[in-house]
């Protein structure tokens, strides 16, 4: 799947400055940057490496300035945003720029036009840039390789230890610091010894977020090439030692206007692998594998992307690190504490093996995995941590500690948990519901008594209706015990769940009252707008982005259980599709082949948060095949 921009949406600064492409290499490294190719976030750059696969993510070249000059001066193919200024200002001769598993940018100076594509290697945390001649004239090319060693959380600036070496060989330079080498193969250049710092490189989203915008980088020599007519200059930037140019994929030149191939494709962006296991990354670029984002993603991006055998080896590897009943709220390696402050994680986790077996039926990976269910099962009814049990009294799950957000409304600025949802939040019911339903039905499939998980089931459906329904206000309650009436989006997820246990006439009121109010055409607000803590619009610095975070903002991924719930309770297919096919146009607003975290809840909706996160295409697939049919 290709994605384009044309001339004048390239030379339009605010187009082409939040238009944004990314490029992965499987184990969690990445390319990301802007269509301008003026990094706009800390986290850009040409390559980023992941040193502790799928983690560990250190930005190595940030960019590389490239000038091209026939019988004038030279003029700047690149782009950088200074305090005040633009420099190289590339983007006013950029003609067109696209992205699929390729970058490309086509500049025109007059007579001269040289196309740059940008291509990460698979499986190795290397990237392959060339810079190809296709005008008519001749020209001198230069390229100034912009580097740093940095965490891509991290700001980056000028040091005396910086770099730690730079080895200099015929064919390539190593650039050496802190244990990590970035190894420049630029075999056929003329290699200029210009060293030296560029201050204060701004990156204009950091500063929306309240955040330290500024970069230093290093440039260690400026490689040059004279360029004929269909002649074409390669690099390569790689974290070992022989790095080497790789040959360019072919780019399926695609331009589908359907809606799942885009989905599947922008799917493909979170899956990784590595030496030791399978997983997914819940976004691009700040997020790695988190257990709650990664169990409800799995199923529109594995399963319905026919990759069931490596939503088994994921869910086994979840099982191995579960704790109390509890899988960890991001996956960790040997030596890393992991945590276990999510309620919802592990109830999702028992949701995604019962689909994985539904897609076709596997008993050995059911005998395999049914230890972790009955665990599951055991510790929630006799508690276990952050006051996670089973109320006797109602066979309902309760849950809290102070001071710890546990449901996926999880935002926290200091010691204040915005939204604690303490007591028997309504999607965790209708998770623990679904869950009992689930393991009795693969404990009957497996030939096991499911009547200990069957009659649980049946005491906490007697009580959800009873509980959670609120008949003057229209809609379920979003938590009991104590009461929260609040309108939240919330409880579709007990109306979509395979086993969910909101059905019936009060689930299609609530639906009516939620269409009214929380629905907007890029997602589900998270309050409604007539409670007074609703905030309009997702903006400003961290704090107050963190404050709006579940206060009315929209998210993209509770599309999926809303168009689910249509489907189950009114039967309303057509408005199922209608709501869905919005992605198209969400996968080109911002993250080119993504779809955002978030979008504000007011019109207009901009974009916002995360612009690839895993559970918006995630979801929306799920529903859009296994609720309206695919296309």
């Amino acid at each position: 799947m290709i994605y384009r921009l044309n001339a004048q949406q390239c030379r339009n600064f605010g187009v082409s400055t939040r238009r944004e492409w990314l490029l992965t290499n499987g184990i969690g490294g990445y390319a990301m940057g802007t269509a301008s190719e003026i990094n706009t976030r800390r986290y850009h750059g040409q390559l980023i490496a992941a040193t502790n696969p799928p983690a560990g993510r250190m930005v190595l070249l940030a960019s590389v300035d490239a000038f091209i000059q026939g019988d004038g001066q030279p003029v700047g193919v690149s782009a950088n945003q200074y305090p005040g200024a633009v420099f190289p200002d590339g983007f006013q001769y950029l003609q067109s720029f696209s992205v699929g598993k390729i970058a490309k940018w086509r500049y025109e100076v007059g007579k001269m036009a040289v196309e740059k594509s940008l291509q990460l290697h698979q499986g190795r945390n290397g990237c392959t840039i060339a810079y190809r001649n296709c005008g008519d004239q001749p020209f001198l090319l230069a390229l100034r390789p912009l580097v740093c060693h940095k965490p891509h959380h991290e700001n980056f600036y000028e040091r005396l230890d910086y770099p730690g070496e730079i080895s200099f060989q015929k064919k390539c330079s190593s650039i050496a610091f802190g244990g990590q080498t970035l190894t420049i193969h630029h075999l056929a250049a003329q290699r200029v010894p210009i060293q030296g710092w560029y201050y204060r490189f701004e990156h204009a989203r950091e500063a929306e977020r309240g955040l330290d915008p500024r970069d230093d980088l290093f440039c260690p020599f400026e490689l040059r090439y004279e360029l004929l007519p269909g002649e074409t200059a390669v690099i390569a930037a790689g974290d070992w030692a022989d790095v080497t140019p790789e040959p360019f994929a072919d780019d399926e030149d695609s331009n589908s206007v359907r809606l799942q191939p885009m989905l599947e494709d922008a799917a493909s962006r979170f899956v990784v692998r590595t030496d030791s296991r399978t997983s997914i990354l819940a976004g691009y670029p700040w997020f790695t594998d988190w257990g709650r984002d990664t169990m409800i993603a799995l199923p529109g991006l594995l399963l319905c992307t026919g990759r069931v055998d490596e939503a088994k080896s994921l869910l086994l590897d979840y099982a191995s690190q579960m704790r109390n009943g509890l899988i960890p709220n991001r996956f960790v390696e040997s030596g890393e504490i992991p945590d276990y402050n999510t309620v919802d994680a592990t109830l999702w986790f028992v949701n995604a093996v019962y689909k994985t077996l539904d897609a076709g039926w596997d008993e050995p990976f059911a005998r395999k995995v049914f230890p972790s269910l009955t665990e599951v099962f055991v510790r929630h009814m006799q508690g276990t941590d952050f006051g996670i049990r089973v109320d006797r009294r109602d066979g309902l799950l309760t849950q809290g500690a102070e001071g710890v957000q546990l449901t996926w409304m999880d935002a926290k600025i200091g010691d204040w948990v915005v939204t604690p949802r303490h007591g028997k939040p309504i999607e965790i019911n209708g998770l623990w519901i679904n869950a009992l339903r689930c393991i009795a039905w693969i404990a009957e499939s497996l030939g096991e008594s499911p009547d200990i998980f069957v009659a649980a089931a049946e005491r906490a459906e007697k009580n959800f209706d009873k509980k959670f329904w609120h008949e003057v206000r229209g809609h379920y309650l979003d938590t009991v015990d104590p009461i929260d009436a609040s309108l939240r989006p919330n409880q579709l997820i007990p109306m979509a769940l395979p086993f969910g246990p909101a059905k019936g006439a009060h689930a299609s009121k609530a639906l009516d009252t939620i269409a009214w109010h929380l629905a907007t055409a890029r997602g589900l607000r998270t309050l409604g707008p007539e409670e007074s803590e609703y905030r309009g619009r997702f903006e400003g610095p961290l704090p107050e982005l963190d404050s709006s975070y579940h206060q009315g903002t929209v998210w993209p991924w509770l599309m999926g259980p809303y168009a689910s719930a249509l489907v189950k309770v009114d039967g309303n297919r057509k408005e199922a599709k209608r709501i869905l096919k919005v992605a198209k146009e969400m996968l080109v607003e911002s993250g080119l082949g993504g779809i955002s975290e978030v979008y504000d809840a007011d019109e207009p909706q901009r974009p916002n948060g995360c612009p690839w996160q895993a559970w918006s295409v995630g979801e929306i697939l799920r529903a859009w095949i296994e609720d309206v049919g695919g296309d």
